[in-house]
């Protein structure tokens, strides 16, 4: 039995790469724009559905058959709520955290996905990421700073401080994880397409029914959040349609876990941008995250040829 590592090209790397980049750039676009007066709902709604009609424009001029199963009539409402709630929660983590500390506790989704797979389907985490698991949790403790060492604040003031946040953002790496362990096994044989833009119907429609329940649609209140909202839906769209109609063409699976740098990228731009900046133990922290989600990701790249 050998194995090779399948390779992918130096365009398809740089696509993955610019992904990460605006991926990350939609983030701290929507926390400029939360900053000035939008929020999370109104956001959600609107790049949801911008996405929706996108994507769905691919798919007619495309001329994707949409060939949709019992099955699939089934999970997809449900993949499509767990959606709403990853979105509304993650850009609500956004709006109360550093924004690459928001997406670094996300970056916890891996864990996630191992842990729905064996509660739901029985399957047994392997032992890279039963291996990973507290290298990764340690990283993202020294990340978050969660005794307050590197803030001065003590553990109880930290916590008061980034509490909610955190949690927030954990709640959308858990949906997240769903998302993946669900889609995986229920609706991988579903086009991507086809998929997304059921997707984003429903998280947009959601995401309305969530402005009502809170009183009503917030917009921005100033130029810089008008900016902001433009901002992060052109880079949540592009991401999206990129992920899904271009990277396919390159040989490249959509999740690939090179793309897992966002938070890194999203870091670089929020310290430029935002002037959100994090102490050195920090970084080192958020390092040991990605690293690791990179290489949890990476092992599925490994392909197993048998040689009589």
């Amino acid at each position: 039995m050998n194995s090779k590592t399948s390779a992918i090209s130096g365009l398809a790397f740089a696509t993955l790469l610019f992904v990460g980049l605006i991926m990350g750039a939609n983030h701290v676009a929507a926390r400029i724009a939360f900053d000035h007066g939008l929020n999370v709902a109104t956001a959600v709604v609107v790049r949801s559905l911008v996405t929706a009609v996108v994507v769905s424009l691919i798919v007619y001029f495309q001329a994707v058959p949409i060939r949709l199963t019992l099955k699939h009539k089934k999970v997809l409402p449900a993949i499509g709520l767990l959606v709403t709630i990853q979105s509304l929660t993650i850009y609500s983590s956004v709006a109360l955290l550093p924004v690459s500390l928001a997406l670094l506790a996300f970056n916890t989704y891996p864990l996630w996905t191992a842990f729905w797979s064996r509660v739901i389907y029985g399957q047994r985490p392997e032992r890279q990421v039963l291996l990973a698991m507290p290298i990764m949790l340690i990283g993202l403790a020294l990340a978050l700073d969660v005794f307050g060492a590197a803030s001065g604040l003590g553990a109880k003031a930290q916590w008061v401080m980034i509490g909610v946040g955190v949690a927030f953002a954990l709640t959308a790496a858990a949906t997240f994880g769903l998302v993946l362990t669900l889609t995986q096994n229920e609706a991988s044989d579903l086009d991507g397409r086809v998929r997304t833009a059921t997707t984003m119907w429903m998280v947009g429609l959601l995401a309305i029914i969530g402005t009502q329940v809170m009183g009503d649609f917030q917009w921005p209140t100033a130029t810089a959040g008008w900016w902001g909202l433009a901002l992060l839906t052109i880079f949540y769209g592009t991401g999206f349609t990129v992920m899904f109609i271009v990277l396919p063409r390159l040989g490249v699976v959509g999740n690939s876990s090179i793309m897992s740098i966002e938070p890194i990228f999203a870091l670089v731009l929020s310290w430029f941008i935002l002037d959100q900046k994090i102490a050195l133990i920090q970084i080192v922290g958020a390092c040991v995250v990605v690293g690791l989600v990179i290489k949890l990701g990476l092992r599925k790249q490994v392909t197993s040829k048998t040689t009589r």
